[in-house]
């Protein structure tokens, strides 16, 4: 049996390596294109001689490498998975290990022991070197293109304290991890203004705080009296301005959560979506999106083992010559309908409201019931 596990594995890892070798450097050859529009620009922070170089778009290619790894490898495992098992039923090795005692259930738990290393594999690099790696990759291209922000806006937070609700929006976040264009609302608990504060710049403090330069602050004070007139009760409302050096804003919101909002949550790592999540559900936020992303986060991973239950049947194909360029075709085609269906089911589950774990696993468990009828028809019942 060590023969035959030695065998299947040194082939299929082989292939994935070559199949996952070609994905990149076609992915990364379409990254370096995209950015060569961006060669010699400087976004105005830095010294003028400070411009994009060929050597910093190199070097931003290089840092998306790990999250088209994560995207790509599923797919990666289920095309050189199948082209083994095409080629070694091709040329009758595969019979001659079944005549050896590879039965289909053993060959299954073979290939599901190999496709839980890459479960683990997967899991690694999306939960711990993509993350890091696209944000070190957004900070290098800030530095010389523009800021980190999301659409016009930027990014709304919500925070719920002992007696007032905060709203911030930060505009953007700079290379050295200071916030642009700060804007605080408070509330009261009837749903009342109570304060605005704005800054052009501010920092993360190191004592749960913000520290927020040349500060606005503008503070709402509602009395009652009554009407000379009518002698009925009236409300008047009185607006005490202050600009201020430096103000300091107790919060619990750190820079991390600053940069989950700015960053897709695709992007993001799995401890990370989870205290956004629980931020948000605190603070009496939808956190649907990013509850289907951290589903994914959880499931896709697992979507390795559905690679390989699919690439089994192929060994029982029977076929004499040619045909295994075509197998690999349908593995391709395969392998982007999932990713795809993917996709689209965690647009659809966020419209529809359906239970995120629903909307992420639900492509892995049809795929898994397509290999599994697959694999039982032409084991049994050919």
């Amino acid at each position: 049996m060590k023969t035959i596990r030695r065998l299947i594995y040194g082939e299929v890892l082989i292939a994935i390596a070559l199949v996952t070798l070609g994905f990149l450097a076609l992915f990364s050859f379409f990254d370096l294109v995209d950015e060569l529009q961006y060669l010699g620009k400087n976004n105005g922070l830095s010294a003028a001689d400070d411009v994009y170089r060929i050597s910093h778009a190199l070097l931003y290619v290089a840092l998306l490498i790990p999250n088209h790894l994560y995207e790509l490898l599923p797919i990666s495992v289920l095309i050189g998975t199948i082209f083994v098992m095409a080629r070694l039923a091709q040329s009758s090795e595969y019979t001659i290990l079944r005549t050896s005692g590879l039965g289909p259930w053993r060959a299954l738990r073979l290939l599901l022991a190999l496709g839980a290393v890459f479960v683990l594999f997967s899991f690694a690099v999306g939960d711990y070197v993509a993350p890091a790696s696209e944000r070190a990759a957004q900070l290098l291209k800030a530095r010389y293109q523009s800021r980190i922000t999301v659409g016009q806006t930027g990014a709304w937070l919500k925070e719920k304290q002992a007696y007032n609700t905060y709203v911030v929006n930060v505009k953007t976040l700079t290379p050295n991890n200071e916030m642009k264009g700060v804007q605080i609302f408070e509330f009261n608990s009837n749903g009342l203004v109570v304060s605005t504060t704005q800054a052009p710049v501010a920092q993360f403090g190191k004592d749960d705080a913000w520290q927020l330069q040349q500060a606005t602050r503008a503070e709402f004070e509602v009395s009652e009296s009554k009407a000379p007139a009518t002698g009925k009760p009236a409300e008047s409302a009185r607006v005490n301005r202050t600009t201020l050096d430096s103000f300091r804003w107790p919060t619990e919101i750190s820079a991390e959560m600053v940069s989950v909002a700015l960053l897709k949550p695709d992007r993001m790592g799995t401890v990370d979506l989870f205290s956004y999540i629980r931020h948000l559900d605190a603070n009496g936020q939808t956190a649907q999106r990013y509850e289907i992303e951290f589903w994914k986060k959880v499931f896709y991973p697992l979507s390795c083992l559905v690679m390989v239950m699919l690439a089994l049947p192929f060994a029982y194909l029977h076929f004499r010559s040619g045909g295994i360029a075509s197998y690999v075709f349908a593995g391709v085609m395969i392998g982007i309908s999932f990713f795809l269906l993917n996709n689209v089911f965690g647009y659809i589950g966020n419209l529809r409201n359906w239970q995120p774990w629903l909307a992420a696993a639900t492509p892995g468990l049809l795929y898994m019931a397509v290999s599994l009828g697959a694999f039982g028809w032409l084991v049994f019942k050919r």
